[in-house]
């Protein structure tokens, strides 16, 4: 094949666990990952240890979904969403269109005067270098928590808003979002056709040399192994992200 095939459905998977950082609007020793809403991907988890929530405020307000190993959740591009450690919540993240998510396709629920300023977003979402030399760096860990914060400053108004205008609440939010993101989308449409369009394509392909009787494709069959990223596990906005570059 002339290309390494991407990961099944043009999908990408990370292990993630979830902050213990308590936040101020959760009582007790319960940690919090940062409310955030994906722009073009969908997202879902599949718990695979400990116990805690997601959060989502959508189309149909404001949710609490619990998660528990074995249990498995998604949702759409546009659907704030907010994962909750009652402790040591683990959990596999596929999420669609391999390559956006790690190219901005998340918009962080700041307030709105942050929103409004491409500067002030840019240096409130981003977190300086990580080291590689141990698994934890406080100077990271220590910003990544300010970043969380300061996004669930602006859920608690959204979250408000929801709970008073149904989904309507959030339109401010998602005008904000695109366009904040709009200048990358030519980035996003190469990444997008050299992943899922591709991988679509290519079945699309083989069912009609299927439907005609022939099998040729199958002669590029192919096996790929890949370990995880060497190097600590990266901080997220929800939790430790321990990833594969698929």
């Amino acid at each position: 094949m002339s290309a390494r095939p991407p990961f099944p459905g043009g999908t990408s998977v990370s292990r993630l666990r979830v902050y213990d950082w308590p936040a101020a609007d959760t009582p007790g020793p319960v940690g919090s990952g940062t409310p955030h809403l994906h722009t073009t991907s969908s997202e879902g988890y599949v718990v695979i240890g400990g116990e805690g929530a997601v959060q989502t405020l959508g189309q149909d307000g404001y949710a609490v979904h619990r998660l528990f190993p074995g249990k498995v959740v998604w949702f759409t591009p546009g659907v704030v969403h907010r994962l909750v450690n009652d402790g040591d919540l683990e959990v596999l993240v596929v999420m669609s269109n391999a390559g956006l998510p790690e190219a901005g396709d998340a918009v962080l629920t700041f307030p709105g005067e942050v929103l409004a300023d491409p500067g002030r977003y840019r240096d409130a979402a981003a977190l300086p270098a990580q080291s590689q030399e141990g698994p934890d760096d406080p100077h990271v860990a220590d910003a990544a928590r300010r970043r969380r914060d300061l996004a669930l400053t602006g859920y608690a108004e959204l979250r408000a808003r929801v709970d008073s205008e149904g989904g309507a609440g959030l339109a401010d939010l998602h005008a904000a979002a695109g366009r904040l993101v709009a200048s990358r989308v030519p980035e996003w449409r190469a990444i997008v056709r050299a992943g899922v369009e591709r991988s679509t394509a290519e079945t699309v392909s083989a069912l009609a040399s299927l439907a005609s009787g022939g099998a040729g494709h199958l002669a590029d069959a192919s096996v790929v192994e890949q370990a995880a990223r060497p190097g600590p596990a990266r901080y997220g906005m929800c939790g430790r992200l321990q990833t594969w570059q698929l």
